[in-house]
């Protein structure tokens, strides 16, 4: 018989680590199992306690059991020799795939932020029947090749004829002194971060460094090993897939994106409304690259609409 909970004991996140093709990923549920399953699924480099707990509660709070997971090379889930074991973003679909089959969730209305966005819209292609909705936030069309599009930024070149625009100069120079030498201690880490995060949050909404540094704090302490999250530009640098799979997607969906996103300009998130068959898209008014706080009722409140409709 299963025992009876309050309300607040469902709040308590319930962690485990689960296998995942000879790895192990760290998980972690909230809510009651009973409710219908959101996995929330975080972009390149990023852990799974990136999605703010304002968020997770707000889901729970209003009728959803909430899973959270570390990828492979972050946080607490398994670390990877890039170079003997090469991996990409199918690899990263499957241990989504893998979380869900571990805690028993047949299907899940699926929400995944930047690199998350393009990993879910993988799963809606590949396994429509495990998908109940898509949330696409701050993302991109699946098989958009961002890496040539930067090289070329980078290089002075032009953008090819109908291509996505690159990522904003300042960003591209920012992420080129985001990550210290490894032998920095957290100091020097936190202060190689905070410029990139800076960046990333955008220039309209009030932006709180003690927020970030207190984010980048817990991040780097639980990580088995910060640096192994850059292993996650090599990853996504193949591409996967192709936009027009697209057009195959049956799932609900809804592409959030901010209006002042410097990664994926809003121009990313017009094409992913417009390649998925009957998305809805939600421009977020100032909103950067990032999850801040005081946005999180905000974000919820759109993802609980959408996975009731």
């Amino acid at each position: 018989m299963q025992e009876n909970k309050t309300e607040n004991e469902y709040l308590t996140g319930r962690e485990r680590m689960v296998p995942a093709g000879g790895l192990e990923l760290w998980t972690e549920e909230f809510g009651d199992p009973a409710h219908p399953t959101v996995l929330l699924v975080m972009g390149a480099q990023a852990q799974g306690i990136q999605w703010n707990d304002g968020i997770v509660r707000r889901l729970v709070d209003g009728g959803r059991r909430v899973i959270r997971y570390d990828h492979r090379d972050t946080g607490r889930s398994s670390t990877v020799d890039f170079a003997q074991q090469p991996y990409t973003v199918a690899d990263l679909a499957s241990d989504a795939l893998a979380v869900l089959d571990a805690l028993g969730a047949e299907r899940a209305h699926v929400v995944g932020a930047s690199l998350g966005g393009i990993i879910g819209q993988r799963l809606a292609v590949t396994h429509p029947g495990r998908v109940l909705t898509l949330t696409s936030l701050s993302s991109q069309p699946l098989g958009t090749d961002t890496a040539a599009a930067v090289q070329r930024a980078m290089e002075g070149a032009p953008p090819l004829p109908g291509e996505l625009p690159a990522p904003r100069p300042e960003l591209l120079a920012a992420l080129a002194s985001a990550f210290p030498e490894p032998q920095a201690g957290l100091e020097d880490y936190l202060a190689a971060r905070l410029p990139l995060w800076r960046v990333l949050h955008g220039q309209v909404l009030p932006f709180d460094e003690d927020e970030y540094r207190a984010m980048e704090r817990r991040a780097y302490e639980r990580a088995r090993d910060p640096w192994a999250a850059l292993n996650h530009a090599l990853a996504g640098a193949a591409p996967v897939g192709s936009t027009a799979e697209l057009a195959s997607v049956t799932a609900p969906s809804l592409v959030l994106h901010g209006t002042e996103d410097p990664m994926f300009p809003p121009a990313h998130a017009e094409a992913t409304a417009a390649a998925l068959p009957g998305a809805r898209l939600v421009m977020i008014e100032g909103m950067g690259h990032t999850l801040p706080r005081a946005l999180d009722d905000h974000l919820a409140d759109r993802i609980l609409q959408h996975t009731t409709a």
